[in-house]
């Protein structure tokens, strides 16, 4: 073991780097660690994230110290909420001596939703993500991916019977002045599909569905645009994107549109 004269042992991470290039971003990466999800009907959800937290390193400094990160993590006894990550940030920033730091977490949010007609329960889980900021600029960034049916228009159009539908994947990713629920998000672009996905149906409610579907034809075009005017009508909303894709049932590829806006104001 290497020491230097004092008897500690050297400290590499703090040692002077002379290419005097900045890094933006440096830390650890797929950290699973519990979270906690406010949630709209039981007030609190747990859920594991998969974590990325990072800050910005010096041009002076030679690497930074992986382990301070895990450090600050674990502090937080119990689980990660909404409410604890400014000062989880605030922490990163003061033990890692940097201007910037971030923190990424990836989970899945489950809603109990009940069959249409039957009301027989089931659980859908949606994936989520949270992409904090703080520090020189302060930012939250708020993405949810909802899975919806769609029927095709144009096959509905031509054809003298049936048309067909597909599997359609909406992520949406927001900024707001004001808090949004996460069922609140999910509820209103299920409502713009041409219908739901459940997680549990039996015959009655697979045939409100599938005639909801029908009477509800929508192109990927026809589901940004939706989308886009229900967060432009949102006053809480600043900013949003939307991507919108469909994993087509007669065709080899996929339908795919997205939209992105700042908002005035």
């Amino acid at each position: 073991m290497i020491q230097n004269e004092s008897g500690a042992m050297p400290d590499m991470q703090n040692s002077r780097d002379e290419r005097n290039i900045a890094i933006d971003r440096v830390g650890v990466r797929g950290v699973q660690y519990p979270i906690r999800v406010l949630d709209r009907q039981n007030e609190i959800q747990n859920s594991i994230g998969t974590f990325t937290l990072t800050v910005d390193l010096p041009k002076h400094f030679k690497g930074t110290h992986m382990s301070r990160f895990l450090e600050v993590l674990g502090e937080h006894a119990g689980m990660v909420s909404v409410q604890s990550i400014p000062v989880i940030l605030a922490e990163l920033r003061e033990r890692l001596e940097s201007e910037q730091s971030h923190l990424d977490v990836d989970f899945t949010y489950f809603i109990s939703k009940p069959a249409p007609v039957t009301r027989k329960p089931g659980l859908m889980g949606y994936e989520c993500r949270f992409e904090a900021g703080g520090g020189l600029k302060n930012d939250l960034v708020v993405q949810v991916r909802i899975p919806v049916t769609t029927l095709c228009p144009c096959s509905k159009e031509i054809s003298d019977y049936g048309a067909h539908n597909q599997r359609g994947y909406v992520t949406v990713r927001i900024r707001a002045k004001d808090h949004i629920w996460i069922e609140e998000i999910i509820e209103k672009i299920e409502a713009r599909a041409s219908a739901p996905l459940y997680p549990l149906l039996k015959r009655p409610d697979e045939k409100f569905v599938t005639e909801l579907a029908y009477d509800n034809p929508r192109f990927v075009e026809d589901m940004v645009r939706e989308v886009s005017l229900l967060f432009n009508d949102d006053e809480r909303i600043t900013w949003y994107s939307v991507e919108v894709e469909n994993h087509e049932s007669i065709h080899a590829h996929n339908a795919y549109a997205s939209i992105e806006r700042t908002k005035s104001g």
